[in-house]
């Protein structure tokens, strides 16, 4: 994309409202722009990463078995009744009627949506065990929005509910989430931490938050040191295989680590003193068994082997697509702007021309620009006629992980410079050079069609 044809308004100064860094940053950047309080429209760079975090949730779920659908946001009132959470979810529900008077809600989250598609179409144990999810948008009045799309009403979520016969099967399905939880976060640039949590409305007796490290954060977390050590990598993993599910969800959730909600201060000092942590996390996703609750309540049952009518055991899981921006950003940053992880990159590199009226500038970083579109990277290109000031700040702001400055001293010798966003750290080459090794940096990081 050439800058002078996209739609990026980046700013100089920090908007008053924006308390936090990614808050500050995505309104600088020109990602998003707040439509009232704690929605925001997505603006088309804000948009782009927001759709690349979609495709990367998109692929783990999928390798991981799991079936993609899509739930209307709007649900009528009287599913709620016949779980019972109608009243008791509280005011963070938005309630409406339509034109007939019927009481409907915009969605919350989608447990009674998903348990009445399942009960109008699976009848036997032999259609188990199942997993259908959705990324969707979701509504939260939240009584304070605040910290931008970290703590908005208006949120993109990908939700899952498992369907399994027995209790032993729910529980595979649950590490089944966690494992892929791990490598979804770790394609992400994250290190999320799963930590033994409260269920909240849900319900449910397991449950894992899914924390990012940040100053920021709004629960206290208590860990291990040795938890932060953990890499999930490039392990292969076979998700029907239990043993192996069961032995990873150990090996991450073995060590002390704990949000507030159910710290447990004398578990915590058996931890050694030198290895306790007191931190602050984001929350990013969360995972939970809550066993028959649902199905009892909403008559989703099976026939089993034997011919019996039982209910099936469900669980469901979380993550916060949207506030996932925002905790990138918080936890990849410098006072300049963004520091973009290569595998949610908005663009992969940076193309900025230096003397946009010099004839050789300007055909050196069109053939550049063309030589990444061929290999199938996505660059940006400056060819803004501005000073370099300017675009240097742009370019540090909006964070792109690399970038190739061409200017008339650099082409005389034969060279462009070409910087790491990340470490600030420069280096001359050859374009064709700089393009070789930008392809091989990303030949890891491509997120593939669905």
């Amino acid at each position: 994309m050439r800058l002078s044809r996209y739609f990026l308004p980046t700013m100089k100064e920090t908007p008053s409202e924006a308390q936090i860094v990614s808050h500050r940053y995505m309104l600088r950047a020109g990602m998003i722009k707040q439509s009232s309080a704690g929605i925001y429209s997505w603006l088309p760079m804000g948009f782009k990463v927001l759709r690349k975090l979609e495709n990367i949730v998109h692929e783990e779920q999928i390798r991981a078995g799991h079936v993609p659908m899509l739930m209307p946001t709007l649900q009528s009132a009287d599913l709620w009744r016949e779980s019972g959470r109608y009243d008791g979810y509280g005011e963070e529900m938005l309630r409406m009627q339509d034109r007939h008077g019927r009481d409907m809600l915009f969605s919350p989250t989608a447990e009674e949506m998903f348990t009445d598609v399942f009960r109008a179409h699976v009848n036997s144990y032999k259609d188990l065990p199942l997993t259908l999810y959705q990324i969707q948008w979701k509504f939260r009045d939240e009584i304070r929005p605040r910290f931008g799309v970290m703590r908005g009403r208006e949120f993109f979520m990908k939700d899952g509910y498992n369907f399994d016969l027995t209790k032993e099967d729910a529980l595979h399905a649950y590490n089944r989430h966690l494992v892929s939880y791990l490598r979804t976060y770790e394609r992400m640039g994250l290190q999320a931490i799963p930590m033994r949590a409260d269920s909240g409305p849900i319900g449910g007796d397991y449950t894992h938050e899914f924390l990012v490290l940040a100053e920021t954060g709004e629960s206290e977390v208590f860990y291990d040191s040795q938890i932060t050590d953990l890499k999930f990598g490039d392990r292969a993993i076979d998700y029907d295989d239990v043993a192996q599910c069961q032995a990873v969800l150990e090996e991450f959730t073995s060590r002390y680590a704990r949000t507030d909600e159910t710290h447990e201060a004398d578990e915590f000092a058996k931890v050694p003193e030198d290895r306790q942590r007191v931190a602050r996390g984001i929350e990013v996703g969360q995972i939970f068994y809550f066993g028959t609750q649902y199905s009892e309540s909403m008559g989703a049952s099976v026939q089993d082997s034997e011919g019996n009518k039982v209910p099936v055991h469900m669980g469901s899981h979380g993550i916060g697509v949207s506030r996932l921006l925002g905790a990138i950003i918080e936890a990849s940053h410098d006072d300049k702007g963004i520091i973009w992880p290569e595998g949610v990159t908005p663009f992969h590199v940076g193309i900025l021309n230096m003397r946009a009226k010099d004839e050789a500038c300007t055909e050196a970083c069109d053939a550049l620009y063309d030589s990444f579109k061929a290999i199938g990277l996505d660059p940006l290109y400056d060819d803004r006629d501005t000073g370099a000031g300017a675009k240097f700040a742009d370019m540090d702001l909006i964070g792109l992980p690399w970038r190739i400055t061409v200017g008339p001293r650099g082409l005389k010798n034969g060279v462009v410079e070409l910087t790491c966003r990340r470490t600030g750290e420069s280096e001359e080459m050859p374009d064709a050079q700089a393009v070789e090794k930008i392809s091989q940096i990303y030949a890891k990081h491509r997120v593939t069609g669905l």
